[in-house]
């Protein structure tokens, strides 16, 4: 009789295991002929006695290009015309990166014209006490 575990990995809710190993086992996922999106590995080890241990790992695939959306955000709710600023770009290889694209230009946030405004203004402020201070 066999001293080790028995090791069956399931992917999603499929009935068939898409790899059986005696313990212990270095395995490698490979998550690029998986569809984006959500995903369950479940992990099913059997003792040499017949008692069975599951363990279930929730993850998520992230493949294809990355979708940044400016000016709606989920469950918002709008009314009228909404712009939308959309960029779409792919991360490249493992052994060669994309700059082309990889950065999402942003909108300026408000918080950034309020303190711009206020600088100028106090700026301004300081300008005609100074020209106000020579001409006296």
């Amino acid at each position: 009789m066999d001293d080790k575990s028995t090791v069956f990995l399931f992917l999603d809710k499929e009935q068939t295991p898409i790899a059986e190993f005696i313990s212990p086992v270095n395995f490698e996922l490979d998550t690029r002929k998986m569809v984006d999106g959500k995903h369950e590995l479940k992990i099913i080890s059997k003792d040499p006695t017949g008692k069975e241990g599951i363990r279930i790992i929730p993850f998520e695939v992230k493949n294809g290009p990355a979708i940044a959306v400016e000016g709606i955000t989920e469950n918002a709710v709008v009314d009228g015309v909404v712009p939308l600023m959309i960029n779409a770009y792919g991360k490249g290889d493992q052994k060669r990166f994309l700059i082309t694209g990889s950065e999402t230009p942003q909108s300026i946030p408000a918080w950034i014209w309020i303190l711009l405004i206020g600088f100028l203004g106090w700026s301004i402020y300081y300008l005609i006490r100074y020209i106000d201070l020579i001409n006296n």
